[in-house]
């Protein structure tokens, strides 16, 4: 290739728009900071409105107040269309999106693209396995509408920012689908339900399977009604042999909510509300007519007429097979912050920063962004998102230095208050600080940790 035709392409490349997959909160942040920075941005949404997977955990109430889930960049676009910002307090999903999430992708206007489903990413013209000229093409990003043929969109950059909500853990104990339960699946949920909704859950048997936060705020919920109702039965299966460090420190966990939230569900093991089993680990599960019965390796068996598998999310990682990415093995984050972002060493107290220089892959260009950089861990906080975005909105705006700075700074007080411990209005109770990740709390993944 001649240089002229060498420099004409690489012009056309950079005149490309930066494609980012996802309209959640980190997606349409970060088409917030490269707006700021006059780069051309597309913004592709699965769902048919803005923070589609947020909605879908809309009755369920964030751990971080309003001042910790407003992106800057965003912020001062929203400015422009006098936009007001929420007061002090702990939204629910349904409230974020409405009063923020909504009004930002709106003042995005046609950077927005809904019910566009992307099902695949690759170079153009190279597929995974070809060396030559790779980094010098645009990438293809296949896009499946929701209503019409399938298309296809070019950009200098992608930044995949879709989380993991559309991706639950299975009930299997070994991290596959047991046995029949994809055929059961219609009979189980594997998303916190709305327990307002209490004509699906008084007077019946709920079992719920986890054993991080998410399950905790369940069992509160479900121990509530069957102190109202002494028909309605629970049943909490965990995994683990014991129930260990279920219940967290109590009085003396580092992490009051975390604290708080155990003694409450202590409390209610203790008053007969809550069955605890341990050592359950899901093998099959078969049916009863319209009830799921789950059966452990040991043969035990749990028969229900509510199952809620809450173990956790995993990234979507099959529409990029074309791309070269570096992940770490066991949490499939970017290897640069995955010791970052470890649920065995970190939890929304002890957070990193990190930006487009740990988040680079292989593939120049490519990023991974919010709740999916963090892969299977559950240590996702908004305020490192919104890190995440401006740095690599940077990067890709040429900035390098702005990219390298470090301008994540988190209150002193705490960046979350406790799931399941807010009254009506969203005001933390008992004065909590900071309680570590619930899945069904966690931004972006909806619930992502917040």
């Amino acid at each position: 290739m001649d240089s002229r035709r060498y420099e004409e392409e690489s012009l056309m490349v950079a005149t490309l728009p930066v494609v980012i997959i996802g309209a959640g909160p980190q997606g349409l942040a970060a088409a917030a900071h490269l707006t700021e920075r006059d780069v051309p941005v597309m913004v592709l949404e699965a769902g048919v409105t803005p923070a589609a997977a947020v909605s879908e955990w809309g009755h369920v109430r964030l751990f971080s107040d309003w001042s910790e889930l407003v992106d800057t960049a965003s912020a001062r676009l929203l400015d422009r269309t006098g936009w007001t910002a929420p007061a002090t307090g702990y939204p629910t999903g349904a409230q974020w999106v409405e009063k923020y999430l909504a009004p930002l992708a709106d003042a995005l206007g046609e950077r927005v693209t809904y019910g566009a489903r992307v099902t695949g990413v690759s170079r153009l013209g190279r597929d995974r396995l070809v060396d030559a000229g790779r980094g010098d093409q645009p990438f293809t990003v296949h896009v499946q509408p929701t209503e019409g043929e399938p298309y296809r969109v070019q950009a200098r950059a992608v930044i995949d920012a879709s989380g993991t909500w559309s991706t639950p853990n299975p009930a299997g104990a070994d991290g596959l689908p047991a046995l029949g339960e994809q055929a059961a699946a219609s009979l189980l949920s594997y998303r916190i339900p709305d327990f307002r909704d209490r004509a699906g859950f008084e007077g019946k048997h709920t079992v719920i399977v986890g054993s991080g936060h998410s399950a905790i705020t369940a069992v509160l919920a479900l121990a509530r009604m069957a102190r109202r109702d002494p028909s309605t039965t629970v049943t909490w299966a965990l995994r683990r042999a014991t129930a260990g460090n279920t219940f967290g420190g109590g009085d003396a966990d580092e992490l009051p909510a975390r604290g708080a939230l155990g003694i409450k569900a202590k409390e209610a093991v203790d008053a007969g509300l809550v069955s605890l089993v341990t050592g359950f680990r899901v093998e099959r599960v078969a049916r009863e007519g319209d009830r799921p019965v789950l059966v452990a390796e040991d043969g035990r068996t749990l028969t229900a007429d509510r199952a809620v598998v809450l173990t956790g999310f995993r990234p979507d990682l099959s529409f990029l097979s074309e791309l070269r990415l570096e992940l770490d093995p066991t949490l499939q984050a970017p290897v640069r912050i995955a010791a970052e972002v470890d649920p065995n060493v970190h939890s929304c107290g002890s957070v990193a920063a990190t930006g487009a220089a740990d988040l680079a892959q292989p593939e120049p260009d490519f990023y991974l962004v919010g709740a999916k950089s963090y892969g299977r861990a559950p240590t996702f906080l908004a305020l490192t998102g919104y890190e995440q975005v401006r740095s690599v909105a940077a990067e890709l705006a040429g900035d390098h230095d702005a990219a390298r700075r470090i301008e994540l700074t988190l209150p002193d007080t705490g960046v979350c208050g406790g799931a399941g411990l807010f009254d009506a209005s969203g005001a933390p109770l008992g004065g909590a600080c900071c309680a570590p990740p619930a899945q069904v709390l966690q931004i972006g993944r909806a619930p992502a940790t917040v």
